[in-house]
């Protein structure tokens, strides 16, 4: 692809009439403006545009369209896959829109598309509200709730997406509008489960809900020999669990012995009594760190940023499960994944987490109704591989992919298609480059691709998952 030539950038600062950041290669800040959470998606823009207004965004949109330049848009860059980057094209960057706005009466939050989780949680803290968003507090908020958004309490409000109440849009055509319920109606159902491909979100409003008391959560660390006993408390989870709980549990390889081990973050919505009587088999085994207690909500969050380095290069992958887990099987995963841990250079960072949140709030949306085709009585299980030598990429893709489907073979999803009557069977936002369409998006697909063509003809967005894409 042809790179932006210097003229072009003038250009472009001239359209925007000087009043945004356009950063171009030797410009101060734009080699920072190129980082990624994943190196491996990091590429040299031909111009990087820091948008303070969705006219700004609007403007480059325009801009891109009339002279042929591929674009991308960055949140925050959580992508591993380079959603977020270009290689001499044009990446309109929102974090400086980072904004939110509370309104305590309406219990309702505003928040601008390049703000993270840790910036909502800050400002509804002190009114004593929270929203349902992702687990990892440095995580983009548009990106998370576009592709469906799971968090902490999901168990009792349901996805992000499903306590949504209207998004401000950027379209191909450079016009700037708002979808809602009543505005709009086709273009608000697409954006929740696949907003990405569909327009650059500028502003999201949220339905908020009372959290005036601190939460019980925290971090507990088992070795090896506990898994079974690990394993068989998760698979009691279902059973009795009520919507005030969340359980994530994996592997880890933690420094600083760098030895494989078991993790498990707690969730209890509720008083500390209740939440270690709830959480007893678990406490009970002696866990060799425990750092569970009562926290404000906001500082949950931070709990599995500590998991995965913010430099290194990344490849993130999920699918379903459901239970019970076979142990065996979990076991057999354990050794593979203490084997890649010790015949790979510097990957201790990489997890497997098996992620446990109530599913019947979600569950009780009908597939339909949204975008978000993962709707079924199943869970999410996410892998990360982290590394740091370029020279390992296509041995850690391969390994990745790898161990990806034995998880999918542990988790038993495939045999239990028909309880998920067709519904997609991997989370948007966990979904690779190698995921196939069908198995994202489901029965949903057609009515995406035919609302393509109303709001996106030209397929101009489509650095996520490109639903034009025939396979």
């Amino acid at each position: 692809m042809p790179f932006l030539t210097y003229d072009k950038a003038l250009e472009l600062r001239r359209d925007l009439d000087d009043t945004a950041e356009v950063l171009t290669f030797g410009s101060e800040g734009y080699i920072e403006s190129l980082r990624r959470w994943s190196d491996t998606s990091e590429k040299e823009a031909g111009a990087v545009v820091r948008a303070i207004s969705s006219q700004q965004v609007a403007t480059v949109v325009s801009f891109a369209r009339k002279n042929h330049v591929p674009f991308v848009v960055r949140g925050r860059g959580h992508s591993t896959y380079a959603a977020s980057s270009t290689h001499g094209g044009i990446v309109i960057d929102l974090s400086k829109m980072c904004k939110v706005v509370v309104d305590a009466a309406s219990k309702t939050v505003a928040v601008q598309g390049g703000a993270t989780w840790r910036e909502v949680d800050t400002a509804t803290a002190p009114y004593g509200l929270a929203i349902v968003g992702g687990t990892l507090d440095l995580s983009g908020v548009a990106g998370t709730t576009l592709g469906g958004g799971y968090g902490w309490l999901t168990g009792r409000y349901g996805l992000a997406i499903d306590n949504l109440l209207s998004v401000r849009i950027v379209l191909a055509d450079g016009k700037v509008t708002i979808a809602s319920e009543t505005q709009q109606p086709d273009l608000f159902w697409a954006v929740r489960g696949a907003g990405q491909a569909f327009g650059v979100v500028t502003e999201l409003v949220f339905q908020a809900h009372d959290q005036k008391s601190p939460v019980y959560g925290g971090l507990l660390k088992f070795p090896a020999e506990r898994l079974k006993e690990v394993v068989e408390f998760a698979n009691a989870f279902e059973v009795r669990s009520t919507k005030d709980q969340g359980l994530y549990f994996g592997f880890t390889c933690p420094p600083p012995e760098r030895k494989a081990a078991i993790f498990a973050v707690l969730f209890y919505n509720g008083p500390l009594k209740d939440a270690e009587s709830f959480f007893s088999p678990l406490l009970s085994l002696r866990p060799i760190v425990n750092e569970t207690d009562m926290m404000p909500y906001e500082r949950l969050n931070t709990t599995i940023e500590r998991f995965t380095s913010s430099t290194g290069r990344k490849n993130i992958g999920g699918i379903n499960i459901t239970l019970p887990l076979d142990f065996q099987r979990v076991w057999q995963l354990f050794q593979q994944y203490e084997t890649i841990m010790s015949m790979s250079r510097r990957v201790e960072e990489s997890t497997l987490t098996f992620q446990l949140l109530p599913y019947a709030e979600v569950a009780r949306v009908p597939v339909e109704a949204t975008a978000c085709a993962n709707r079924g009585h199943n869970y999410n299980a996410c892998v990360i591989f982290c590394w740091h030598d370029p020279d390992q990429d296509t041995k850690m893709y391969n390994l990745h992919q790898k161990f990806l489907k034995e998880v999918e073979e542990c988790g038993g999803i495939r045999d239990y298609e028909s309880h998920n009557q067709g519904i997609g069977v991997v989370y948007a936002n966990f979904a690779g480059k190698g995921v196939a369409l069908e198995d994202i998006f489901g029965a949903n697909l057609p009515r995406l691709r035919f609302l393509k063509t109303k709001y996106d003809t030209d397929n101009v967005f489509k650095k996520w998952h490109n639903l034009q894409r025939r396979e």
